[in-house]
């Protein structure tokens, strides 16, 4: 077992590998930020501005990754607006081998252990009974921020790849693949869809050379105008035959015409022609957060599972400087 270390490109692989075995043993517990395309669409897109905040364990058994933690402590976001978002708590993505299933109180008394005194969440799958109960043995409890109708909670849908529809595009407007577009066109989509956001060239850099990134896996949709109007990545696991659309995004001024769904289709007969049976896509489930849902639903995708908010609030302080537990247990 390595001790607390910032996260690595070859670290990010390792859980890509460990993700890779999970999905083909037990897809349902899999959790939302240790797939295989949103390890590779986080770690590409945020390793050079946010790495420093970012603390790691790995357990192995052997030479095999069995289990792993990635902390994210409190950091600050420059955005593309020139507004800056300070993160104030810690997250943590994780994911434990389901053969080894005991050493997620390892996992989580690491976490705990560097980040004392800082709000703490973590979002296990909810088809995880014995981690819903290990987390609620450690203190978490629901988030109920997350819940509500405009709660943050992700759904992760799929659909198989047989039966497409032909994508139909309106009039004017056409395919094009990261590889045609270049890069300036590329990160250009992706901030007018996601604005005010942090992504940068720097930021594409990271991701196209994060694996198994493809530039033919990586579609745009150009308006009649020259302007990049909807983008999503396709992230290819070749073992499991699977693909996964992250990011899918479209421009708010080209929002309502179908370009969304016809990127959709066109992606799945490329993900298909590259091998791929199978496809997921992740989006917020809460009832207030219809719009992706019901697009994706509109191609075929239903859901699959979701994940399960949970918190532990940060210790408040007296004048004296006890945390308020203290009183909780001497009552």
């Amino acid at each position: 077992m390595g001790d607390s270390e910032l996260v690595t490109a070859a670290d990010a692989q390792l859980m890509q590998g460990l993700a890779q075995r999970v999905t083909a043993l037990r897809p349902d517990l899999v959790n939302s930020d240790a797939t295989y395309g949103e390890l590779a669409w986080n770690w590409g897109k945020g390793h050079a501005c946010d790495g420093e905040s970012w603390l790691r364990r790995l357990w192995f058994s052997g030479d095999e990754l069995i289990a792993w933690g990635w902390a994210q402590l409190p950091h600050r976001v420059r955005r593309s607006d020139g507004s800056v978002k300070d993160v104030t708590s810690a997250y943590l993505a994780y994911q434990v081998h389901p053969d080894h299933s005991e050493l997620l109180d390892e996992v989580i008394d690491w976490y705990d252990g560097v980040t004392v005194g800082i709000e703490r969440t973590v979002m296990p799958g909810i088809a995880d009974e014995f981690a819903l109960k290990r987390w609620a043995a450690h203190g978490y409890e629901t988030d109920p921020a997350s819940l509500g109708d405009t709660g943050t909670w992700t759904q992760l849908n799929e659909r198989d790849l047989n039966d497409l529809e032909q994508p139909v595009l309106p009039d004017g407007f056409r395919f094009h693949t990261a590889d045609e577009a270049g890069p300036q066109a590329v990160v250009r989509a992706h901030v007018d869809a996601w604005a005010p956001s942090p992504y940068t060239a720097e930021a594409y850099e990271g991701v196209r050379r994060t694996p198994p990134y493809r530039g033919d896996l990586h579609v745009l949709v150009e308006a009649p105008d020259g302007t990049m109007a909807a983008s999503t990545i396709m992230w290819l696991d070749e073992v499991n035959e699977t693909a996964e659309f992250e990011p899918v995004g479209t421009h708010p001024g080209y929002r309502r015409l179908g370009l969304g769904r016809a990127m959709l289709l066109h992606g799945m007969h490329l993900a298909r022609e590259a091998g791929a049976h199978h496809m997921t896509v992740a989006c917020l489930g809460a009832p207030g957060h219809p719009a992706a849902r019901g697009l994706y639903y509109s191609v075929g995708f239903r859901k699959f599972t979701r994940d399960a908010p949970l918190i532990k609030r940060a210790p408040r302080s007296h004048g004296d400087g006890r945390p308020d537990w203290q009183d909780r247990q001497q009552q």
